[in-house]
C-alpha cells in the first residue's frame, strides 16, 4: 500500500499530503530537518487499524508552498496550516493529530489555537511548555550567547547562514544531524566545547555505515527532498520565537484540553536541555495539560523517535488511541 499525495489549499498556501486508508483522521506533522515521510513506518500500521493517516509537508519542506518571508513561518500559521487540513479532509469532525520534534510544538499550539478541529493531541521529543517566561530569543541569548556558547537555534536565526552549510553537501549535513541526534551517537548539537560564532556542523560525526533505522534509500528520499526545497523555509520557524511569544500572549487559555499523550526517546538530545531528566520533562506536560493520559520513554533511542524505534512508537500510539 502506497500513500495517495494530494494538494491541500489552506491558509493561503498549498500543503502536500500523503494520506493512506480511510476512517476517523489522524494527521502527523514532522520535525526539522524531515518531511512527511518521517512517519512512513507509522502510516501502514494507522491505516491497517482504521484510521485516515495523513502526514504533511510542513510549509517550506518537500512539496508544500514555500513562502519567502521569514515571518510566513509563525506558530500561528502553521497551525492555521494544519487546522486546514484536518477542514479539507475531516469537514466537520475533528481529528487526532501528533508531531515530532518542531510538530510537536506545532500539534500542541494547534490544539490551542484550533480546539473545534482537534479532538486529541500527541507529541514526540518535544513537550508542551505553555508560555516561557520571555521569548526564547532572550532565553537563548542570557543562557549561551551572552556566556560565549554555541546553540545550534542562536546559529539557525541569521539568514543565509545555516542556509549555505546545509545547501554545500545536503547529503553530508543530513547524515551529520540524524547520527548526532540518534541514540547510537547520543550526542549533542550545541557540545560544550562548541563556541558562540562556531559552525553547527563543523566536528559532527558522519558515520561510513549509517545504523539500520535510516537505510541509505531513506537518506536518498530526504536529500531528494531538501535539494528541491532548499533549507529556508525550514529554518526560518527558528526565526520567529519572538513572534510566537508575542501572539500567545494574547491568548488567555493556553492548556492543552484534549486528551494528550508525550513519548520520548531515553537519549533524546531535548531531555539534555531538562538536565537530562524526563521526570522534569513530565512534570512541564503535567503543569500544561488537563487531560494528559501518558508519558512515556522509550529506551536507547536519541531524538529521530517514530523512526528508531517504529514498533514501539507505533504501538504506543495506537494503544492510546484505543483510549480516546
Amino acid at each position: 500500500m502506497k500513500p495517495d499525495f494530494r494538494f491541500i489549499e489552506t491558509n493561503g498556501i498549498k500543503i502536500r499530503a500523503a494520506v493512506m486508508g480511510e476512517g476517523p483522521l489522524v494527521v502527523m506533522v514532522h520535525g526539522f530537518p524531515e518531511s512527511w515521510y518521517s512517519w512512513r513506518h507509522q502510516m501502514k500500521a494507522l491505516a491497517a487499524a482504521g484510521f485516515t493517516a495523513c502526514a504533511i509537508d510542513v510549509r517550506g519542506y518537500g512539496g508544500s508552498d514555500k513562502p519567502h518571508a521569514v515571518e510566513a513561518y509563525t506558530m500561528k500559521e502553521i497551525a492555521a496550516d494544519v487546522a486546514g487540513v484536518i477542514d479539507a479532509l475531516s469537514p466537520g469532525k475533528p481529528a487526532v493529530i501528533m508531531g515530532h520534534d518542531w510538530g510537536a510544538p506545532i500539534v500542541w499550539h494547534a490544539a490551542v489555537l484550533h480546539p473545534k478541529q482537534v479532538r486529541a493531541v500527541a507529541g514526540l521529543s518535544v513537550p508542551y511548555f505553555g508560555l516561557p517566561p520571555a521569548s526564547l530569543d532572550l532565553i537563548i541569548k542570557a543562557m549561551y550567547e551572552d556566556q560565549g556558547k554555541f546553540f545550534y537555534q542562536r546559529y539557525f536565526k541569521e539568514e543565509g547562514v545555516a542556509e549555505a552549510a546545509f545547501e554545500t553537501d545536503v547529503r553530508a549535513g543530513l547524515r551529520k544531524l540524524y547520527f548526532t541526534g540518534s541514540g547510537d551517537s547520543q550526542g549533542y548539537w550545541g557540545a560544550p566545547d562548541k563556541k558562540h560564532g562556531d559552525a553547527l556542523l563543523d566536528g559532527l560525526a558522519n558515520p561510513d555505515v549509517f545504523p539500520p533505522w535510516l537505510s541509505e534509500a531513506d537518506i536518498d528520499y530526504y536529500v531528494r527532498e531538501f535539494g528541491g526545497s532548499g533549507f529556508r523555509g525550514p529554518l526560518n520557524r527558528y526565526r520567529n520565537h519572538t513572534r510566537d511569544w508575542e501572539h500567545m500572549s494574547t491568548i488567555p487559555d493556553r492548556i492543552v484540553h484534549q486528551p494528550s499523550l508525550f513519548i520520548v526517546g531515553e537519549a533524546d538530545l531535548v531531555l539534555k536541555m531538562f538536565g537530562g531528566s524526563a521526570e522534569q520533562a513530565f512534570a512541564r506536560m503535567a503543569e500544561n495539560t488537563s487531560d494528559l493520559r501518558g508519558t512515556l520513554l522509550i529506551p536507547k533511542i536519541g531524538h529521530w523517535t517514530q523512526q528508531e524505534a517504529p514498533e514501539a512508537t507505533t504501538g504506543l500510539l495506537i494503544d492510546w488511541l484505543a483510549t480516546l
